[in-house]
């Protein structure tokens, strides 16, 4: 039997072989395109968590806009209620005293005595000076009718010029005995008019430190020599220290009032009247006096009130809540986020402590993001990813219009600008 293909079975094998050829050409490139395609997977979402590992790694912070500060606002300040004029009374003549003619609490005018003096010697001290006035007078008068014999004699020759000059000596030392006689009179009279010790302003006396009987000296012994105080209530003065933030904006002339505990409701005007014109290097403080009128005498010495005044505030002052504020060793800071989410670390100027906010006077514009409780690690030129959130001090309406609240806004996140 013969084994060579027939003329029918020869170009069959070459048609096999180029379809096997073709059928592996196809599963290669199957293979290749699902070996790409699985690539570029894995090669996407390489890419995918290297973002995410990049956004973890950028914290996200809340920020806030600083709340403004009005311009007119009302500066209450505690102070203590004073008499326009306060004066211890004190005896100017020694003896006992013999009377006293107003108590405490009572209204005395200029001029109304107070009380009597005894003072036996001083009467006796003058007794004795008005008689030695008598006896220097007398000397005074011989000496002047010597001398005018002596001048008279001298033109006859009977004396001589010296007997003249003798006498004329005699003249001029026995008139100065005089006059020192008279001013020693005049003073004695002067201390017995002291007897009676009168209110040198009209007011109130708010102390009586002596009773009859009662030993007086002269002159300012301290305490244990004052006879009575007196005190002037209408005006009445307060004093306050105005801190040195709000100095340049307090001048003589503009408003003032005060408000008392035991007065709920009711307010005393009153008005500036001086400053210091300097900052107390202590207290960093103006003190300024507020004068209140007080004819009725409503208003006691002594009281606390509290002072309000109106005072119109320049400069582009705000105010932040205490936990958007850094503590550094270098001073106060705000972390504040810019343009390109990065933190700058703002030095601030701080007026006034509210307690859960302060006010910053410079270093922060309206505009500014600030960071609400950054952590104390941050950094300036961290970059953050930001999320604004209500401010606390911005109070609005809840809806229905009962109590204020804190206006929400939806937790979303922002870039700066």
């Amino acid at each position: 039997m013969n084994d060579r293909p027939t003329q029918s079975e020869a170009p069959s094998s070459p048609r096999a072989s180029r379809r096997l050829f073709t059928a592996f050409a196809a599963v290669a490139a199957v293979l290749v395109v699902a070996g790409s395609l699985l690539l570029l997977q894995r090669r996407a979402q390489f890419r995918a968590l290297a973002r995410d590992t990049e956004a973890q790694a950028i914290p996200t912070v809340a920020v806030i806009h600083p709340a403004a500060q009005v311009e007119n606002e009302e500066l209450v300040l505690p102070g203590n209620l004073q008499p326009y004029v306060e004066s211890p009374i004190h005896a100017r003549t020694s003896g006992y005293l013999k009377k006293w003619h107003h108590d405490i609490g009572s209204r005395v005018h200029q001029g109304d005595s107070l009380a009597e003096i005894d003072t036996p010697e001083v009467d006796q001290q003058l007794l004795a000076a008005r008689a030695d006035l008598v006896t220097a007078k007398a000397n005074e008068n011989l000496a002047r009718i010597t001398e005018g014999r002596y001048r008279e004699l001298l033109k006859t020759d009977s004396v001589s010029r010296q007997e003249v000059d003798n006498a004329t000596g005699d003249l001029a030392a026995k008139s100065a005995i005089v006059n020192s006689v008279q001013a020693n009179v005049r003073r004695l009279e002067e201390l017995k008019s002291f007897q009676r010790v009168y209110a040198p302003f009209s007011g109130v006396v708010t102390r009586r430190n002596v009773d009859i009987g009662t030993l007086v000296n002269a002159g300012n012994g301290g305490a244990s020599q004052l006879l009575f105080v007196l005190a002037q209530t209408d005006p009445m003065r307060v004093y306050v220290n105005v801190p040195e933030a709000f100095a340049p904006w307090i001048f003589p002339g503009m408003q003032a009032s005060l408000q008392l505990t035991q007065f709920p409701g009711r307010r005393f005007e009153g008005k500036v009247v001086r400053t210091a014109e300097a900052i107390d290097p202590t207290t960093h403080a103006l003190l300024t006096e507020v004068d209140v009128p007080n004819p009725s005498g409503t208003l006691l010495p002594g009281g606390y009130a509290q002072v309000h005044l109106k005072v119109q505030v320049g400069g582009d002052r705000v105010l932040v809540p205490v936990n958007a504020v850094l503590f550094r060793s270098e001073g106060l800071r705000a972390a504040v986020v810019d343009e390109t989410h990065r933190v700058r670390l703002q030095p601030l100027a701080i007026g006034r402590d509210y307690g859960t906010s302060l006010e910053v006077l410079s270093g922060l514009d309206r505009g500014a993001w600030l960071i609400l409780n950054p952590p104390d690690g941050i950094e300036a030129g961290q970059e953050v990813r930001v999320r604004e959130v209500a401010n606390p001090l911005v109070p609005v309406d809840r809806p229905g219009g009962s109590t204020p609240g804190t206006k929400a806004v939806p937790a979303v996140e922002k870039t700066p600008g």
